[in-house]
């Protein structure tokens, strides 16, 4: 069965976990893409999403990631 090319999260107030992280990376060995929602309990400041979207650049086997509103795309 062929996989989808977008994966969607969302992240919570628990917020980037170790078992986010499994999660995110293991779609991203399926899927070119992965939308992340970043919900108001994990976080509403512009500089704190900034740095997850950097701390999920490190961690994460992605070339880029693009962050629109409230939602982080990891690209593959």
């Amino acid at each position: 069965m062929p996989h989808s090319a977008l994966a969607t999260f969302q992240i919570g107030k628990n917020g980037l976990t170790d078992g986010v992280l499994e999660s995110l990376q293991l779609a991203l060995k399926h899927h070119k893409q992965v939308r992340i929602s970043i919900l108001k309990s994990a976080c509403r400041d512009r500089e704190e999403l900034n740095k997850m979207g950097q701390l999920l650049r490190e961690k994460l086997p992605v070339k880029n990631h693009r962050i629109i509103g409230y939602t982080i795309i990891l690209i593959k």
